[in-house]
């Protein structure tokens, strides 16, 4: 990527909110730790103006373990995390508007729906980029453009990510595959090679189909790439490089849509880096894809004004 873009996305890098690294650490915070991260989560802004004693009596635990959930979402304490969180309400306040930040009700009426859908993709681009390491993700890059072969594997709504991917690299003449199927994704990862990288997507990090094709693949010597949603999950145990999404699943949003928005921008800004590398081979591939389906179109044209039907 570009020095421009770099700077750009460490400067969003560093003013990542920090309910995204809560969200995303809440698997591995201990029990109580959890029950702090509840209360944070349920209403920021309103801890930002708490002290340490009312946030734990909310929790039900001491002072002492509100200040190790602290430590264990990378914060030196609690007055920081509420210097944190005041900031982060200041942003958000900014974008939100008629309640969109919130969940949708089962009586919001449909113009809400859409304000909050929208809203919550909005978000999930936005604040996966901010917390997106542009060093591994230039390292990966790389590690794409030299690969003789690249393997995609993901199930479920990953799955659909996991084809968009490999599409997007094969219309570039980068020999990829996706496989959805769990026996398909393991033969194919058995024919990996050194050099060679395999692409696990998995919003939880813990299906085991997609553990069980980057355990092979990695086995074979192939360069293992995670794309998650939380970075203590299993899958990153078997990866070489780990990039991190940050979506935050609702009532109606359960696993398969603020996800897939957030994979997709990782696999999107993988594309165009990759691009970016073999930009003349890549122009002429683009240019010879779009030839070929050409005639598949009809002769409709936006801008003509269709007849009005007769009756």
């Amino acid at each position: 990527m570009d020095t421009v873009v770099a700077e750009i996305m460490g400067q969003a890098q560093d003013e990542s909110s920090p309910l995204v690294r809560i969200r995303s650490l809440l698997p591995d915070l201990a029990k109580a730790e959890q029950r702090v991260a509840q209360v944070v989560l349920a209403d920021p802004a309103s801890v930002a103006h708490r002290s340490i004693t009312e946030v734990a009596e909310q929790a039900g635990t001491s002072e002492t373990t509100v200040t190790r959930f602290c430590k264990a979402i990378g914060v030196g304490g609690y007055p920081e995390l509420r210097i944190l969180l005041a900031a982060d309400a200041a942003r958000t306040a900014v974008r939100v508007h008629r309640q969109v930040g919130s969940d949708i009700a089962r009586d919001d009426l449909l113009a809400d729906v859409v304000a909050k859908v929208a809203y919550a993709d909005a978000r999930a681009v936005e604040e996966t980029a901010e917390q997106l390491d542009v060093e591994v993700l230039g390292t990966v890059i790389t590690a794409l453009a030299r690969a003789p072969r690249v393997d995609v594997c993901g199930v479920g709504a990953s799955a659909f990510v996991a084809l968009d991917f490999q599409q997007k690299l094969h219309r570039i003449g980068r020999i990829a595959f996706a496989w959805s199927d769990v026996h398909m994704s393991l033969t194919s990862a058995a024919l990996l090679r050194p050099g060679d990288v395999a692409v696990g997507i998995s919003h939880t990090g813990a299906t085991t189909d997609t553990l069980d094709v980057m355990r092979e693949a990695r086995r074979r010597g192939a360069t293992t790439v995670a794309i998650t949603n939380f970075p203590r999950s299993p899958i990153t145990e078997l990866a070489d490089h780990v990039l991190t999404t940050a979506a935050r699943e609702t009532t109606y949003r359960s696993g398969a849509m603020s996800s897939r928005i957030a994979q997709l921008t990782i696999v999107d800004c993988l594309f165009i880096g990759v691009a970016q590398q073999h930009f003349d081979t890549v122009a002429e591939a683009l240019q010879s894809t779009r030839d070929a389906v050409s005639g598949r179109r009809t002769d409709y044209r936006p801008d003509r004004r269709r007849a009005p039907r007769s009756r």
